[in-house]
């Protein structure tokens, strides 16, 4: 892909994620308010729209996630090209992390840092002031955080 195509790609799945990721952290404070206030109707009409956003959630992740390790990443013409891949990668097994319980909840924490630790590697051969670089370290210590 081309820088602008990247970033199109980049764009319109952020999009699709950011608004239910804002609605998934919205709906944890509800039912977390509707739990102290035991009103367990409430909380079983929010738990199970929770579950609807996750499964959404989930599903573009997964897109993403194949889409980047099926085409992208092979295909990656240029080191900022790479890194900007391997960085989206992480970023969405981030995300799947945010959310996930138990095992699975370990296994997206582990795939985001060997994507961050191999975008890493890559990026050593960008200059430091690389914006791709720079943002690369900014979501690695997001993930730390």
């Amino acid at each position: 892909l081309s820088v602008e195509e990247r970033n199109l790609l980049s764009v319109a799945y952020k999009n699709l994620v950011g608004a239910r990721r804002a609605s998934w952290r919205i709906l944890q404070s509800v039912e977390q308010s509707e739990q102290m206030k035991s009103n367990e109707s409430r909380v079983k009409l929010v738990q199970g729209y929770r579950a609807v956003v996750e499964k959404e959630l989930d599903d573009i992740c997964g897109d993403v996630l194949q889409i980047l390790d099926k085409y992208l990443i092979p295909s990656a013409s240029t080191t900022e090209a790479a890194v900007f891949y391997l960085k989206m990668k992480a970023d969405y097994y981030r995300y799947l992390a945010e959310f996930k319980t138990e095992d699975a909840r370990k296994s997206a924490a582990e795939s985001t840092l060997a994507a961050y630790q191999a975008a890493q590697d890559k990026a050593a051969e960008l200059s430091t002031t690389n914006p791709i670089r720079l943002g690369l370290a900014l979501n690695f210590s997001v993930f730390y955080y």
